[in-house]
């Protein structure tokens, strides 16, 4: 009776605090909200930049803002012109390059964005960090993290919120925001399931294309990614994705619809 009395609880929270991802129209859990989240990825943001080295300020940085901010204000005014604004509500964007030889890019909630140095030879132009950045950005509009902290609370019977949370069981509510959002300057790749991995690929396939874009050289991108990882141990970008011919596959096949954001985009 006891079982079915916590399902019947978690079915009841499922069904009242859900959110919609755009364009995907998935139902998702949100049991916290980006006005409680943000605060907390800027701080863990701003940590990671201060213990990494900045590159923002040259060529390449510069380029990563530019293609950033492209996208970003592509984005906001596509969901502005579907009703859909309130998404990036409290929204600060920001566009970082870091040294690092990791193969490595990764978007926490709010639109804080790093780019690692290791993966812009395989970007090799603007249009290959579109193809980054448009993932990127997608995990921030979908608030998969959000999601994924979201279902850590209910894992571990945090139900009323994330104040309430962190009044019952503060080191608990900070272990499950740091393992949902990433944590000090070895923040990697966001641990994100792949369904919400493909999910991103789906939403920056159109993002990128929505911005003017090619969308046609995202799969050649991943060619290029997959080709990194031959006969070594797989990029970190890569490592936690899906396999890159399902992700090829499913980007081909989506590929009619960027293109005609793509041609509408004017560029």
């Amino acid at each position: 009776m006891y079982k079915k009395i916590i399902a019947f609880l978690v079915f009841g929270l499922f069904a009242y605090s859900c959110a919609t991802v755009p364009l995907s129209g998935r139902r998702q859990l949100s049991i916290v909200s980006n006005a409680e989240v943000l605060p907390l990825s800027y701080d863990q943001y701003g940590e990671v930049l201060k213990e990494s080295k900045i590159l923002t300020d040259t060529p390449e940085g510069r380029q990563v803002v530019t293609v950033g901010r492209r996208i970003a204000s592509a984005v906001e005014k596509y969901l502005e012109e579907n009703d859909l604004s309130d998404i990036t509500k409290g929204f600060a964007w920001e566009f970082n390059l870091i040294e690092s030889e990791q193969v490595n890019a990764w978007c926490m909630p709010g639109g804080k964005v790093a780019f690692y140095t290791g993966i812009l030879p395989i970007c090799q132009d603007d249009t290959g960090i579109a193809v980054v950045m448009g993932h990127e950005v997608a995990h921030a509009i979908a608030n998969h993290a959000r999601e994924r902290m979201s279902q850590g609370m209910v894992a571990n019977g945090l139900l009323g919120g994330l104040q309430a949370a962190m009044g019952e069981n503060p080191s608990l509510t900070q272990t499950i925001f740091l393992q949902a959002v990433g944590f000090g300057g070895q923040v990697g790749m966001l641990k994100f399931s792949r369904d919400q991995e493909l999910e991103a690929d789906q939403l920056g396939l159109i993002f990128m294309a929505i911005a003017g874009y090619d969308p046609r050289e995202a799969p050649i991108f991943w060619e290029r990614m997959n080709a990194q990882s031959s006969g070594q141990r797989p990029p970190e970008f890569l490592s936690t994705h899906p396999g890159p011919e399902r992700r090829i596959d499913q980007l081909n096949e989506q590929m009619g619809k960027a293109l005609e954001y793509y041609e509408a985009s004017g560029r």
